[in-house]
């Protein structure tokens, strides 16, 4: 794919800026739906997005050949992401206000990097861990409201929830460091795998009653931009950039984003403790991006000196 770094950045800003709507558009669905019937037609819609893209590409011819050269890694990564992990994600918004959840969702890149330790053999690096203490105590001030003193936790189910989600999430990119397919192909593969388990579970609430065009229209906004077509933007502004830093430093405008549109759309009055605790995990993952680079560049001088 030819390089071209202005157009890279426009898939990214445009990526980055429909990722920030869909904490809202999970409020708004949640409101008509249940976790489960938004995760069953959110699903439905990224799948016939993604098979519309591969179809559009001729890469749909590629979905057995992938399947079969490493089926137990499309099992787990089916049951990872879709199906559970945002069977969990959902749940979390549903207990929690958006501007607990988005926050807390950020977390994942932290705890990928501890789990990443034991179960990828990596070292633990101290920038590890001074990102990971950052990124908890912004946490901790979400989930107490900002009352560290007393560490009452104001929802309690639906944190653990958030951070189960992260932990899911995490496994899923563990996972899929076994996958050297095509990426949309392997994601088209995941969604195919989770359906019917997403179908039994829907089937077992008794909640495959089709919901009013309300709540459908906000699981297929959903299916369409965070799950389908937003991948795919994503993909090709990392395939296209000259650079890949001005790329990642775009994720960091991605929270702030999504606490206006929360503001704005859901009526949400945007906590004080929200903002400190979001700048904590902000400064966590920036600590964690940042402190190779630092390293590295001390490293010479610390050799000429």
């Amino acid at each position: 794919m030819v390089k071209n770094q202005t157009r890279a950045m426009t898939y990214g800003i445009g990526a980055v800026l429909l990722w920030s709507t869909v904490a809202t558009a999970f409020k708004l669905s949640l409101a008509q739906m249940t976790p489960a019937q938004l995760l069953l037609y959110a699903a439905l819609a990224s799948t016939a997005v993604l098979t519309l893209i591969l179809g559009v590409q001729g890469k749909l011819g590629r979905l057995k050949g992938q399947f079969r050269a490493n089926p137990l890694v499309y099992l787990q990564s089916g049951l990872l992401n879709p199906f559970l992990y945002y069977l969990v994600l959902f749940a979390a918004y549903d207990l929690l206000p958006a501007q607990q959840a988005q926050p807390l969702n950020y977390t994942w890149a932290i705890l990928l990097s501890l789990l990443a330790v034991p179960m990828l053999g990596q070292k633990l690096r101290g920038w590890d861990i001074g990102a990971a203490l950052l990124a908890y105590f912004g946490v901790v001030v979400i989930a107490t409201g900002g009352d560290l003193l007393a560490l009452n936790f104001e929802r309690p189910l639906g944190v653990a929830l958030a951070l189960l989600s992260t932990l899911l999430w995490s496994l899923y990119w563990i996972v899929n460091t076994r996958d050297k397919g095509d990426p949309v192909v392997s994601l088209l593969l995941s969604f195919l795998i989770a359906l019917p388990f997403i179908l039994a579970v829907c089937a077992w609430r008794g909640e495959l009653a089709l919901p009013n065009w309300q709540g459908l229209a906000g699981a297929v906004y959903v299916g369409l931009f965070e799950m389908g077509v937003t991948f795919v933007l994503w993909l090709k502004a990392m395939r296209t950039a000259e650079r890949t830093a001005p790329l990642t430093n775009l994720v960091f405008l991605g929270p702030f984003l999504s606490l206006f549109f929360i503001a704005t759309f859901l009526g949400e009055s945007i906590a004080s403790a929200t903002f400190i605790g979001l700048a904590f995990i902000v400064c966590g993952l920036l600590v964690q991006q940042l402190g190779p680079k630092l390293i590295s560049r001390l490293a010479p001088s610390r050799s000429v000196g």
